[in-house]
C-alpha cells in the first residue's frame, strides 16, 4: 500500500463490513486493516488520511461491530499523520443497503416487521453530503485533527423513514413492531443463506439504538460543513435500485453455484 499511496496527499479509508465472513473479521478489516493503512500512509509521506467511522462507535458496549470501528479511530487519533474522522449514521444512496434492501424487501413481502416496540430516531445522510464534507477536509484542509458526526439535517423515526421508502416504492406493507430477539434471530438466519443479508446481526443492535445521536469522543461539526440535504421522495427515488423482488441469486448456494 505504502506504494500505491506514494505520491498523494490524502488517502480516504472507507473500508468496513457489517458482517463476519471466514477471513473477513471485524478484527481485520476495521482494525488491522486501518493499523496497516496508517503506517503505508505514514511511509508514503501521505498528509492527511479520513476515515469514515460509525456515529455510536464506543468501547465496551458487546458488539463488535461497534468496539472495533471505535479501535480504529482510536489508531489514526493516535497516528502522527493530520487526519478527519467522520463518525456517519445512515448513508444512503444508488448502491447503497437501505434503499436497496427495502426496496427489494417491499416488492417481495406484503409484510414489515419495525425493530422492537420503541421507535427509535434516524438521521440519514444523503451521499452526496458526505462525499461533499470528505472533498472539503481531504482536498481543502478542513476538520484538521477533528472528529466530528456526521447526520442529515431531518429527524425522523425509523418507521416513518420506512414508509417513506414505501410511499416512493408504490408499496402499502403491513407493518408492525417485532421483539428484538425475532430481529436477532432473522438476522442469524439471513447472514447464513444471504449473499448480502436482508439485515446482519450488527444492523439490528444498530438500529435497536437510533442513529441520531454520536457517541463520544467528537466535535461539532461546523455549520458550514453540515449535511443540508433532506430525505425527501426525489433523493429516495434517484437513490433506488430497478424495482424487483428477491430472487434466487440472492442466496449464497445459488451464488456459489454460478462460480463454478
Amino acid at each position: 500500500m505504502a506504494a500505491a499511496f506514494s505520491g498523494c496527499d490524502a488517502v480516504a479509508h472507507c473500508a468496513g463490513i457489517n458482517r463476519e465472513i471466514g477471513a473477513q473479521t471485524y478484527q481485520r478489516v476495521h482494525i488491522d486493516g486501518t493499523r496497516h493503512v496508517a503506517a503505508a500512509a505514514q511511509r508514503a509521506g501521505v498528509k492527511k488520511i479520513l476515515l469514515i467511522s460509525f456515529l455510536r462507535a464506543r468501547p465496551n458496549c458487546r458488539s463488535g461491530y461497534h468496539e472495533s470501528k471505535f479501535a480504529a479511530e482510536e489508531i489514526i487519533r493516535h497516528s502522527s499523520l493530520d487526519y478527519t474522522i467522520l463518525k456517519c449514521g445512515v448513508i444512503y444512496g444508488r448502491g447503497d443497503h437501505m434503499l436497496d434492501h427495502l426496496s427489494h424487501a417491499f416488492h417481495t413481502f406484503p409484510i414489515f416487521a419495525f425493530v422492537g416496540f420503541t421507535d427509535q430516531p434516524i438521521r440519514p445522510n444523503a451521499v452526496e453530503d458526505v462525499a461533499r464534507i470528505a472533498a472539503a477536509a481531504l482536498v481543502d484542509g478542513a476538520l484538521s485533527r477533528k472528529t466530528v458526526p456526521v447526520m442529515g439535517p431531518e429527524t425522523l423515526t425509523l418507521r416513518q423513514a420506512i414508509l417513506r421508502v414505501a410511499h416512493v416504492c408504490h408499496k402499502q406493507p403491513l407493518g408492525f413492531p417485532m421483539p428484538l430477539w425475532f430481529h436477532y434471530a432473522n438476522a442469524w438466519f439471513v447472514e447464513k443463506i444471504m449473499t448480502v443479508p436482508l439485515v446482519s446481526l450488527a444492523q439490528v443492535r444498530i438500529l435497536s439504538e437510533g442513529l441520531a445521536e454520536p457517541s463520544a469522543p467528537y466535535d461539532p461539526m461546523p455549520r458550514e460543513l453540515a449535511p443540508r440535504i433532506p430525505f425527501t421522495e426525489e433523493q429516495i427515488r434517484a437513490g433506488l435500485p430497478p424495482a424487483g423482488a428477491f430472487g434466487l441469486r440472492d442466496l449464497r448456494c445459488c451464488a456459489a453455484a454460478a462460480c463454478h
